[in-house]
C-alpha cells in the first residue's frame, strides 16, 4: 500500500486540536484530537512512500511506536485515506494509459470523496471500462446522455432510432448541426466517439456481442415521443424484465423532465407497476393514453423539448446511471424524478410494485418473499453484482469515535 490522503477532500484545523477533511456537509469529517507533529505528518501522506518508508519517517518525527500504523489504519477506515497504486490489475492498465487517465482525472476525483476503500476509486473507474450500455432514443435527452457516460468512461455505449437527424434535434454536447440527416443510430454513435477517452470496440448497427462477452449493464430508454415519456408501454420493457436487465427510463414531456424509475427486474416497481397503480387512482388513466397514442403519429411532429432542461435531464439520468455501474443504488430505484419549467423545483414519485404487474416485484413484497435463490439469481442479473448486495455496501456506516461527520 502507498498512502494517500484523498487530495479531492481540502484540509483546514478548525482549531489546535480538531482537522477538517473536505469543505460540503454531505462528505465532510473531522479528526480530533491531533497533535502538531501528527498534522505534520499528515503531509508525508502523499503517495510517494509506502509503510516501511512511513514508519521511518515517523521515528525521526518521534512519533511514537506504532502511531503511523495506527494513523493510517484510522484514516483508511474512514475513508479518507487512498492507494496510489491500489485498485487491482485493471486500475494498473489505466493507469499505463497516461492520456486516458488524465482525461478521467476529474471522475476519478470526484469517485474518491464517497468511497471508502483505499484504491476503490480507481477500481470502479477502471471497471467501467469493461461495461456495455444501451442508450435507446436519440434525441435532445438520449444523445447528450450517451456522451455523457463515454466521456465518464463507459467502455461501450451503444445507441439506437430510427429516422434522421432533423434540426431540432441539435444540442449542445449531443448532436452537432452537421449531423441533420445523417441517421439518427450513426450519429449519436459518432459523438459518442468523440467523447469516449479511450477509442470504444466498434460494431454494426446489429451485431450481436461476440462469445464471452457480458450482455448489458443497464439499458436507458430515452424516447423522442412525449407520449412514451410520460405513460412508457411496459410492452416495450418486456424483453429486458424476461433477461433480468436493469433499465432507466429517462425524458422530457410537455416542459417536464422526467428521470426514472429505474427497474431491477424482481425487485422494483418497472412501467407495467407504474401502468397499474395509475390506473387503481384514476379509472380514465387506460382511455387518455390510448388517445395519446393514436394521436401521436400525425401530432405536433416537434415536442416540447427545452434545450435547456434536456441537458438537465441528460446530466441527471447520466449520474443515476453511473451511480448504478458504479455499485450503488440511486434515488430512482423505484421511484420517477420530475422537475417542470419555469419553477425546477425537482420532486420524487414512487413507483410501487403492484401485484397485478406480470414483473413479479409486487408479488414478492406483499409476500415479503426475498430469499437467497432471488439474490443468486441477481448475482447474473444483466451480468452484474447483485443491486440488492450493492445496495448494503452503499449504506455501509462508517466508524464511530473521535471521527465523526461535520454538519
Amino acid at each position: 500500500m502507498v498512502p494517500v490522503v484523498k487530495p479531492a477532500l481540502r484540509r483546514g484545523w478548525r482549531d489546535l486540536n480538531t482537522v477538517q477533511f473536505g469543505m460540503a456537509p454531505a462528505h465532510a469529517l473531522t479528526l480530533g484530537p491531533m497533535d502538531s507533529a501528527t498534522g505534520s505528518f499528515l503531509d508525508l501522506l502523499d503517495g510517494t512512500r509506502g509503510l516501511p518508508l512511513l514508519r521511518e519517517e515517523g521515528r525521526r518525527m518521534d512519533l511514537p511506536d506504532g502511531h503511523v500504523d495506527t494513523l493510517v489504519s484510522r484514516l483508511a477506515g474512514a475513508g479518507l485515506l487512498d492507494d496510489a497504486k491500489g485498485g487491482g490489475p485493471a486500475a494498473d492498465t489505466l493507469r499505463a494509459k497516461k492520456e486516458v487517465l488524465d482525461r478521467l482525472r476529474p471522475d476519478l476525483a470526484s469517485l474518491s470523496v464517497f468511497t471508502a476503500e483505499p484504491g476503490d476509486a480507481i477500481a470502479r473507474l477502471a471497471a467501467r471500462r469493461s461495461l456495455r450500455v444501451q442508450v435507446r432514443g436519440a434525441g435532445r435527452v438520449g444523445a447528450l446522455l450517451a456522451s455523457l457516460l463515454a466521456a465518464a468512461g463507459v467502455g461501450e455505449v451503444d445507441v439506437r432510432d430510427i429516422g434522421r437527424v432533423e434540426r431540432w434535434d441539435v444540442s449542445p454536447g449531443g448532436l452537432p448541426p452537421e449531423s441533420v440527416g445523417a441517421r439518427r443510430d450513426e450519429a449519436p454513435r459518432q459523438a459518442v466517439r468523440r467523447c469516449a477517452p479511450d477509442r470504444p470496440p466498434r460494431r454494426g448497427p446489429t451485431a450481436p456481442p461476440s462469445d464471452g462477452d457480458p450482455g448489458f449493464s443497464l439499458v436507458i430508454l430515452a424516447p423522442r415521443d412525449d407520449v412514451a415519456v410520460h405513460a412508457p408501454a411496459p410492452a416495450t420493457a418486456e424483453p429486458l424484465i424476461t433477461s433480468g436487465t436493469p433499465h432507466l427510463y429517462a425524458g422530457v414531456v410537455e416542459a417536464t423532465g422526467v428521470v426514472g424509475p429505474l427497474v431491477l427486474p424482481g425487485e422494483t416497481g418497472c412501467a407495467g407497476c407504474l401502468h397499474e397503480g395509475r390506473t387503481d387512482r384514476d379509472p380514465a388513466w387506460p382511455r387518455l393514453v390510448a388517445q395519446w397514442r393514436s394521436g401521436s403519429g400525425r401530432s405536433r411532429p416537434v415536442r416540447p423539448c427545452d434545450v435547456t432542461l434536456a441537458t438537465t435531464v441528460a446530466g441527471l439520468a447520466a449520474a443515476h446511471a453511473l451511480a448504478f455501474l458504479d455499485g450503488r443504488l440511486p434515488a430512482s430505484a423505484g421511484a420517477r424524478w420530475e422537475v417542470s419549467l419555469p419553477a425546477l423545483n425537482w420532486h420524487s414519485r414512487p413507483v410501487w410494485p403492484h401485484p397485478a404487474c406480470a414483473c413479479g416485484a409486487g408479488e414478492k413484497v406483499s409476500k415479503g418473499e426475498h430469499t437467497a435463490e432471488d439474490a443468486d439469481r441477481h448475482e447474473t442479473m444483466g451480468e452484474q453484482r447483485s443491486p440488492m448486495k450493492l445496495c448494503r455496501e452503499a449504506e455501509a456506516a462508517r466508524p464511530a469515535g473521535t471521527w465523526r461527520a461535520h454538519v
